[in-house]
């Protein structure tokens, strides 16, 4: 059995031995983050923006996309003036301040739209570098709070088309709608069928010269009608051009366009000649006296008529009255009588007397 002094040292080899393990471990997770070289210097520089864009401390700040450092502190600089509102503290490895002009610009700025930011410094082309201690420009972080915002109304649209388009899914599954029917109605796709079959039949009929479209496809002479027919009116539009016809002339002939200004031209002083009262036409359509006669004569004329119509007067009678119609008619066929009987034998209705006192 061994002693309490060998269990004590073996114990306290075991020990050190798991703390060694653990030493040895955590260097080595350490080393493969890949965060920071193992007892490197580094440096503290700043820059300032507008707004922290929710930038913590701890992110990662990276060289034209390289990890060079982490965010120290980001807080208020205390300051009002543009781009200067946040001061950012970032520790960065002091080797790497080589490689780090002084026109160089840091921008907050993110993996994807929802994604951590960190602070990415775009390297300039200066031959001075910048010094521990010292500020780096930045850019403004307004414009990357508007590509967020805009991104995220872009994945709200998103996701109301793609909830909409679920929709419309579901609808078609289910065989609502014309669509959705086509899929899943049997009657309406044998109906389908039977139009396909239909319209290869008609197809077919076409392809046989049947028909009057048929005919037009195949049939030679309604082809040669058809471009004689062109052919004719290929000439008409041809004599038009050349100025034969009427329409040509009317086209072509510029005294027949002069005719025509002139006509047009009457006609349009004749309508203000009208609308100016002149002439028995203007008078007629501008002068109120005209009018007001021509309505009582009209009047009149309609009273006069109404007693004819009633048999007023003698043209009423006559227009009414048949027993004066029949006494003129033989009166008439009685002077008619006498007028023959006279021109037969005037010397019965001629009488010569002479008298002497």
């Amino acid at each position: 059995m061994p002693s309490p002094k060998k269990i004590r040292w073996a114990q306290l080899k075991v020990g050190l031995m798991a703390m060694f393990a653990l030493t040895v471990l955590g260097i080595l997770i350490f080393l493969m983050t890949g965060e920071r070289r193992f007892f490197a210097r580094n440096a503290i520089i700043y820059t300032y923006v507008d707004d922290s864009a929710a930038l913590t401390p701890g992110s990662p700040v990276r060289l034209n996309g390289i990890l060079i450092g982490k965010i120290l502190a980001v807080g208020l600089s205390g300051e009002t003036t543009p781009n200067r509102v946040i001061k950012i503290t970032m520790e960065v490895d002091e080797e790497m301040l080589k490689q780090i002009p002084v026109d160089s610009r840091a921008m907050i700025t993110a993996e994807n739209v929802l994604g951590s930011k960190y602070v990415n410094i775009k390297r300039g082309r200066s031959t001075q570098t910048v010094a521990p201690g010292g500020e780096i420009p930045s850019l403004d972080t307004r414009e990357f709070d508007e590509v967020v915002a805009s991104g995220y109304e872009v994945l709200t649209s998103l996701r109301s088309i793609l909830r909409r388009v679920e929709d419309i899914v579901g609808n078609v599954e289910a065989g609502r709608g014309s669509l959705g029917k086509l899929l899943v109605d049997e009657t309406l796709y044998q109906h389908l069928t039977g139009t396909v079959a239909e319209a290869h039949k008609l197809t077919q009929a076409l392809n046989r010269g049947e028909g009057t479209v048929g005919k037009l496809i195949y049939d030679a002479s309604l082809y040669q009608k058809l471009n004689d027919t062109v052919a004719r009116v290929d000439r008409l539009v041809r004599d038009v051009e050349n100025g034969q016809g009427t329409v040509g002339k009317l086209l072509k002939d510029p005294s027949v366009y002069n005719d025509l200004r002139t006509t047009v031209d009457e006609v349009r002083k004749l309508m203000a000649d009208l609308n100016a009262g002149k002439g028995t036409a203007g008078k007629l359509l501008k002068d109120e006296q005209l009018h007001r006669q021509l309505t009582q004569v009209l009047g009149r004329l309609d009273t006069t008529l109404n007693r004819l119509n009633a048999g007023e007067g003698t043209l009423g009678q006559l227009l009414v009255n048949p027993q004066l119609y029949e006494s003129l008619n033989g009166a008439s066929n009685e002077l008619h009588q006498l007028m023959k009987d006279f021109r037969a034998n005037p010397a019965k209705f001629l009488r010569i007397k002479l008298a002497l006192f």
